[in-house]
């Protein structure tokens, strides 16, 4: 799944993505260093793996986010 980086802070290695429908997503720290990821910057498009997400939207939550590659 494709989405674009919205948050990041790099003391706790956290943030949010949006979704190409323009939902929020927060990542945590374990999905962040899963992805091997140095730095993330606001606008860049990423891949991410999800879990969840029949429960509504708040079900759903990223494992892994790392670059948009083409």
């Amino acid at each position: 799944m494709q989405a674009t980086a919205y948050t990041y802070d790099p003391e706790t290695r956290t943030g949010q993505v949006l979704l190409d429908d323009g939902t929020p997503v927060p990542f945590d720290a374990p999905a962040f260093d899963r992805g091997g990821l140095r730095l993330l910057r606001p606008g860049q498009r990423v891949r991410i793996e999800v879990e969840g997400g029949d429960g509504g939207d708040k079900s759903r939550r990223i494992t892994l986010i790392t670059l948009q590659t083409f």
